[in-house]
């Protein structure tokens, strides 16, 4: 009797020690970058203040555990689909190095910590997460699946995550931020449609929805949105900015919209916040952009 105990032992403390890491992995931290536009509302409003930037750092990571729980649960649901893609595969999950009831309880308890935590800092705030939320259910049970609303569905939620940092930091969201904080969500998400389509190709499409796009169409969807994003942020600098001259940060827009469109063209699109990592472009453009935001409203206080 005592030999399968003995046996077992190596296999507990394998797990007992990797299973964490594993999991924590599979929460997807790298996508946390996701998440600082909790911080936009009080970077423009010039709000400094260390209670409000405490306040903002806990709403950036209650946010990140919802975001988290989320991943956990599509992965758990996707996880056949998922083994049969040549990079997800390697997901703890879809690895088989993650249990899915394991996955699903931590998904659970990350989402009803956020949501009770949120009700200390702000009951608006407690909404915008439960929105968020909402939208991650709807989007994991069928929405996903349906071409635009899908990509509709991750814009909402970068605006929610704006207006849970306004609520977080006491400030009002702006409808021009609202706006603008949409549609670059919105061009983000073709552009990552466009990147999945070129580098799956029309035989080895995984995610559903992508057999209903085409890079034709999403090329036109791609104008669109970009025209009406930086005819968006343009009017924002002129009519919704403290002053005119917030119009000097057009060109850093300008310029990362279209070099994020030059590296989706080459397949590096698929995943913006590697892609805002890694890229000393886009990256030095996002720098440089919030620099030059801070110091124009400096001067014009």
């Amino acid at each position: 009797m005592s030999q399968p105990v003995a046996s077992s032992l190596p296999l507990v403390q394998r797990l007992s020690v990797k299973t964490p890491f594993y999991l924590f992995k599979a929460m997807r931290p790298h996508h946390w970058i996701k998440n600082l536009v909790v911080f936009a509302c009080a970077l423009f409003a010039l709000k400094f203040d260390l209670q409000t930037w405490l306040l903002l750092g806990l709403t950036f990571m209650l946010f990140s555990l919802v975001s988290s729980s989320f991943y956990l649960i599509n992965d758990s649901i996707d996880v056949e689909a998922d083994r049969q893609h040549p990079v997800k595969c390697k997901r703890p999950i879809a690895a088989g190095l993650v249990p899915i009831p394991l996955a699903i309880a931590a998904a659970v308890v990350c989402l009803v910590t956020s949501l009770v935590a949120s009700l200390v800092i702000s009951p608006n705030l407690t909404m915008a997460l439960t929105a968020y939320a909402l939208i991650q259910v709807a989007y994991n049970l069928g929405l996903k699946r349906e071409p635009i609303i899908d990509i509709m569905c991750i814009s909402a939620g970068f605006v929610l995550r704006a207006l849970g940092g306004a609520a977080a930091a006491d400030v009002v969201a702006s409808s021009w931020l609202v706006l603008c904080v949409g549609l670059l969500a919105f061009y983000l998400g073709i552009e990552k449609r466009k990147a999945e389509c070129r580098s799956m190709g029309n035989g080895g499409k995984t995610r559903a929805v992508l057999k209903q796009y085409s890079l034709s169409w999403l090329t036109r969807m791609e104008s669109l949105v970009t025209a009406s994003t930086l005819m968006a942020y343009a009017l924002w600098t002129v009519e919704g900015a403290r002053t005119d001259w917030m119009l000097v940060t057009l060109p850093f827009v300008a310029f990362g919209i279209f070099k994020y469109q030059q590296l989706s063209e080459l397949g590096e699109g698929e995943t913006p916040e590697s892609t805002l990592l890694k890229n000393p472009y886009i990256l030095w453009t996002v720098v440089l952009w919030v620099g030059t935001c801070l110091g124009v409203l400096l001067l014009v206080q």
